[in-house]
């Protein structure tokens, strides 16, 4: 064999190793890359899966809500339809105290109008029993003298 045969075949030798080699870093690398982005997918799988529960929790918790809207919502009108009926009442309550108020007001003004009536009538009573008293005292004077002539003729004493 020659010495080119042999350097060639040392050259194709040395150049197949490097190529192997070569070629075994590269399917390393290529199963560490692939080892990372298995792990890296399966994670992201996990996270998925997590953002799926928790999708589905926030679902039923939305569900939750509007019910819970539909139930307030419910309630708030009951409450303003007995607030609208406790209003009614109570505008015909006040409406019945104002007439109440004023029916009062015409008593008052009727027992005001007597009163000023019993006053004039007490006036003229008390004018009468004024008259009365001097008729009395007139009566006495008379029934003094005639019970007792000799006051009718001074000069009898």
């Amino acid at each position: 064999m020659s010495f080119a045969k042999l350097a060639g075949l040392v050259l194709a030798a040395l150049i197949a190793i490097g190529a192997f080699s070569g070629m075994a870093l590269f399917m390393y690398n290529m199963g560490k890359d692939m080892s990372t982005m298995t792990v890296s997918v399966k994670r992201m799988g996990e996270d998925v899966n997590g953002m799926a529960r928790d999708m589905t929790n926030m679902a039923g918790q939305m569900v939750r809500m509007a019910e819970s809207m539909v139930k307030g919502q419910k309630k708030m009108g009951d409450d303003f339809s007995q607030v609208r009926s406790d209003m009614s009442t109570m505008t015909r309550s006040m409406k019945q105290m104002g007439t109440d108020m004023n029916t009062m007001g015409q008593y008052i003004n009727q027992m005001n109008q007597n009163i000023a009536q019993m006053n004039t009538s007490m006036q003229r009573m008390s004018q009468d029993m004024s008259v009365m008293n001097q008729s009395m005292g007139r009566m006495n004077y008379d029934i003094n003298k005639f019970t007792k002539p000799e006051n009718l003729m001074p000069f009898m004493r």
